[in-house]
């Protein structure tokens, strides 16, 4: 979930912030400062989430191996 919101308000922050879409002047919040705003919280939460990706793919196993001997007496 983490990656594919990241893309989206990215995406929709970008759209925002280069004025691609007329939104009506209305609204109560500037249109860039909502675009900056929304593209960065998307860019943290990309990073954000490739790296716990990361971090949850990199888990480490040992494996132990016991021998038991018994005694031929």
């Amino acid at each position: 979930m983490g990656i594919g919101v990241g893309i989206i308000l990215a995406v929709v922050g970008a759209i925002l912030l280069t004025n691609a879409i007329a939104i009506p002047s209305s609204w109560p919040v500037d249109n860039d400062a909502l675009g900056l705003i929304l593209l960065v919280a998307g860019i943290v939460a990309l990073g954000l989430a490739v790296y716990l990706n990361r971090r949850r793919n990199d888990v480490r196993t040992t494996h132990v191996e016991e021998r038991r001997y018994q005694d031929p007496r």
